[in-house]
């Protein structure tokens, strides 16, 4: 069981009455004092990582997507977990669903060679590219870009928060 790092609620999900849930990695590779982001056309940053599929464990998702979205190769063996954030609101596609996302954050170490990306077309579309940035350069940029509804916080800016304010170690650097 993961360390529970926070719990988004947005708690508008009372009259739902089927359950969505699902399961999501994410990356945290640092090179010195910058990580690894996946960046957009408009300069939105976004932590590599996505959904985990059938049949799939948890790191072998999390070396996929990091694989297909930055073409970082992920040394298995340097994974360490670093804690979960659960979102919990309503479906927006089945309204009469709960939606629950469980975020699962690895520190991880990469090889100094890379594969070429398959992003998603909604992905390709954005513009999305790899980029090393500063944690204070990431944070200050997407809050500068993304028009913030609290009701939606954006949890890779609250964990880059929290890795800012020292509330997460950073033993994963290499």
């Amino acid at each position: 069981m993961m360390k529970q790092l926070l719990t988004l609620d947005a708690g508008n999900y009372e009259e739902c009455t089927g359950l969505l849930e699902k399961v999501s990695t994410r990356g945290i590779i640092f090179r010195g004092d910058k990580i690894a982001m996946q960046r957009d056309a408009a300069g939105i940053y976004k932590i590599p990582g996505g959904g985990v599929e059938a049949n799939e464990s948890y790191i072998q998702a999390l070396i996929r997507e990091v694989a297909e979205e930055t073409g970082l190769i992920i040394i298995e063996e340097s994974i360490r977990e670093i804690g979960e954030i659960t979102e919990l609101r309503q479906d927006i596609f089945e309204p009469d669903k709960k939606f629950v996302r469980h975020n699962l954050f690895y520190f991880a170490q990469v090889k100094d060679v890379t594969v070429p990306l398959k992003m998603t077309d909604s992905e390709k579309e954005r513009g999305f590219h790899l980029h090393w940035a500063t944690l204070e350069e990431i944070y200050n940029t997407n809050m500068s870009l993304i028009s913030h509804d609290l009701t939606t916080p954006d949890k890779d800016m609250i964990f880059i928060k929290m890795l800012l304010d020292s509330e997460i170690k950073m033993t994963g650097q290499q």
